[in-house]
């Protein structure tokens, strides 16, 4: 990731620390995180010990304890940490980037990101880190942005957005990269994943008005199955192989 790219994802992300949960764990936001998150969650092992890439203000590492493991979260925004820390007290947050992860060979039964994949410059180099420290047998799990009808225009708008200066919270153009399905199983695999599974999730996007998400919401399982076209983000698994 370049240094410019860099420091405007960290300072935006610092900027918006006190105010992040309220979006991602108020009404509609809880409901989007916890649809997405359950997403991320299926693959991943019950139990051992989990290092959350991006973990923004932990909301993940806290789904994963309660489902019985522990976390190590990651994540570029120091306020953001520090919000996770309040969140997790008994889990350990650093300050750091996918691409270059301060842990030892083998350290982690899982690795897992949810909605940061995009902004990583390399991810090459994060695939390959995660592979790293994976535990031979581990798994990974990614949601990102996925390259579909939907969201084809969407890097344009955030464009405008920013010309036009509208205040919102994630609607910033960082040069977000949204991937197809053929994209993200060519990396996995070059990066020397196994058994790489990609599926398709969120049609009833948080930014939608409340009566036209509580649609999208009743008819999000079977857009989901039938007409992926219509999904927002890819999920992405892979196993490190048993030595």
């Amino acid at each position: 990731m370049s240094a410019t790219k860099h420091d405007k994802i960290q300072h935006h992300y610092d900027s918006i620390a006190d105010v992040y949960d309220h979006h991602y764990d108020h009404h509609r936001g809880r409901s989007y995180h916890t649809h997405i998150s359950s997403q991320l969650m299926r693959p991943l092992p019950r139990g051992g010990r989990l290092l959350d890439i991006g973990c923004g203000t932990g909301l993940f590492v806290e789904k994963f304890i309660l489902n019985g493991g522990t976390a190590i979260g990651l994540d570029i925004s120091g306020k953001m940490l520090s919000r996770a820390c309040h969140r997790c007290p008994t889990s350990e947050f650093i300050l750091g980037t996918g691409e270059k992860i301060p842990f030892h060979d083998s350290s982690f039964e899982a690795v897992a990101s949810l909605l940061a994949f995009s902004y990583v410059k390399d991810p090459h180099a994060m695939l390959t880190e995660s592979y790293r420290v994976l535990k031979p047998g581990g798994v990974i799990s990614i949601c990102t942005l996925g390259k579909k009808l939907l969201t084809r225009g969407i890097p344009t708008l955030y464009q405008l957005g920013e010309m036009m200066k509208v205040k919102h919270l994630v609607m910033k153009d960082f040069g977000e990269h949204y991937y197809d399905k053929n994209e993200m199983t060519g990396l996995f695999t070059e990066a020397g994943f196994l058994d790489v599974n990609v599926s398709w999730c969120s049609f009833a996007h948080i930014d939608m008005i409340d009566p036209l998400f509580n649609f999208a919401q009743k008819v999000e399982p079977f857009v989901e199955k039938r007409v992926p076209q219509l999904a927002y983000n890819i999920c992405v698994s892979g196993k490190k192989p048993r030595e």
